[in-house]
């Protein structure tokens, strides 16, 4: 069970490119399901620092303690953290991209996200 919030959190851990430089704080809830079957929340509680690369790209980096809470089972709290950066190809399209781990009893488990994103 604990694996499949893993695999869930890895999978809806979203989060754009950052636009201004500092630090900030973070607390992000990722519930994961099968159908209409609750498998859990991992509640990530982060600290990070985000910054411009240049004129059109940004970067990110945070992590910090996540409450990984199963579905009928006891919640336990592991460590979360991930980076990622964006681009600006021009001024409608951006590329961007994510990578992500938490902590696990047995195992870390980890993400990557990639993606474009176009605005009209």
């Amino acid at each position: 069970m604990i694996k499949s919030v893993f695999a869930a959190t890895a999978a809806l851990s979203v989060s754009a490119g950052a636009a201004l430089a500092g630090p900030y704080v973070n607390v992000e809830a990722n519930s994961g399901f099968v159908g209409s079957d609750y498998s859990g929340t991992v509640t990530d509680f982060a600290v990070g620092y985000e910054g411009d690369l240049g004129e059109s790209s940004a970067w990110y980096i945070q992590g910090g303690p996540a409450l990984v809470s199963p579905d009928g089972a006891e919640s336990e709290v592991e460590f979360s953290g991930k980076g990622g950066a964006s681009v600006s190809l021009t001024d409608a399209l951006s590329v961007y991209g994510e990578v992500s781990f938490i902590t696990g009893d047995d195992d870390t488990g980890y993400g990557t996200k990639a993606g474009l994103k176009y605005n009209f």
